[in-house]
């Protein structure tokens, strides 16, 4: 992980830049001698790693800040006005408790003086694609995560844009604040795996670097949790095997690891050591398509659920044929009041972008 320059403890020679005007540093220097700034990045790999996640902070409730600056200093929440789930929320909100995903009650008991806004969802993927617009002026391989992340190579762009890649990303960065008003962090490392990481480790606004030859010595403490693809029920599954962290996994030999779990303990083994081969795809393929939404009254009858299951199924029909994509299996998600989960799903015979053909097979279901 990075340290910014002059802090306690620092290493001599390790190579920095200031964030804002990106001029090298000197190792003792606590303020960038060139701006004042005092926003200093160091590590002894700084100039070398080119593998970068981007992530958005607080994607839609920022744009909402922006869009409307009297909730600047506000506690903002991004959801349903008195059901549904919270999408997002500023930093201001997180204080209170709030975090994506809980039900709007929930949160409107915790922070009842905050901001609730209707989520607009073509304003945010507009600006999504202003951010992937910047990026692709960096480097062609982009892949996105989500419509508020994705990883990035700057392998080998160093010669184009003269700069090494963590200097292109603190330009980049500042571009996005100064050109759309929000604000990302940025995870450098030489894997997707530990960019990942890195980027949650100085949020909002921030920018840090997790080299390789540190990762397993970093992630030893942390939870299990943190490798991807380990959720709840996995995580209750490797601690009954004595499994809570990833130092666990580490200290347990790959074939033991095979052999308890197969493939997916190799996986494991070379992700808690912080190995990832996955390369930076650039033609990353939707895995879905869908649309949904939130009633302000609890509503059961077939009829008046059926007019709601036709206006989604053109939704998703019209995004398919924005995106030149078609679909096979059509999943249907109903939650109750109670907020418990139920889907049904039905693949059909060929592929379609046809919202009659996705409604028949939508209607089966409902």
């Amino acid at each position: 992980m990075a340290r910014e320059l002059g802090k306690p403890g620092a290493d001599s020679g390790i190579s920095g830049f200031c964030r804002d005007c990106r001029q090298d540093v000197p190792e003792t220097a606590s303020r960038c001698p060139a701006c004042g700034s005092p926003r200093l990045l160091r590590h002894k790999n700084l100039f070398v790693l080119s593998i970068a996640h981007v992530d958005c902070d607080a994607f839609y409730a920022t744009i909402e800040k922006r869009d409307d600056p009297s909730l600047a200093d506000k506690p903002v929440i991004v959801g349903g006005r008195q059901r549904g789930v919270v999408l997002t929320c500023c930093y201001v909100a997180r204080t209170f408790g709030i975090r994506s995903a809980m039900p709007i009650f929930e949160a409107r008991r915790l922070c009842p003086h905050a901001s609730y806004v209707k989520p607009d969802m073509d304003k945010y993927a507009a600006v999504a694609r202003q951010v992937r617009a910047l990026m692709n002026d960096l480097t062609p391989l982009v892949e996105p995560v989500s419509i508020d992340e994705a990883f990035m190579d700057l392998s080998g762009t160093e010669r184009l844009h003269g700069v090494p890649p963590a200097k292109t990303l603190a330009a980049f960065a500042d571009r996005v604040e100064r050109e759309l008003g929000i604000t990302v962090s940025i995870g450098l490392s030489g894997n997707k795996f530990l960019a990942k990481i890195a980027s949650d480790l100085d949020k909002p606004r921030g920018f840090a670097v997790l080299a390789p030859e540190d990762a397993a010595a970093f992630l030893a403490t942390r939870p299990i949790t943190q490798i991807f693809g380990i959720g709840k029920a996995a995580q209750a599954r490797f601690n009954k095997d004595g499994i809570s962290t990833v130092g666990d996994l580490q200290r347990i030999g790959e074939k033991d690891l095979m052999r308890r779990y197969g493939g997916e303990g190799q996986r494991l083994y070379h992700l808690a050591h912080g190995r990832d081969q996955r390369p930076v795809r650039a033609d990353r393929e939707a895995k879905s398509i869908s649309a949904e939404t939130t009633f302000d009254t609890d509503l059961s009858a077939f009829r008046p659920l059926e007019l709601r299951l036709w206006r989604l199924t053109e939704k998703v029909s019209a995004r398919l044929k924005n995106n030149e994509l078609a679909g096979a299996t059509v999943t249907l998600k109903l939650k109750t009041a109670d907020f418990r989960i139920r889907t049904r799903a039905q693949t059909l015979e060929r592929p379609t972008q046809l919202a009659g053909r996705i409604f028949a097979a939508g209607r089966e279901l409902l």
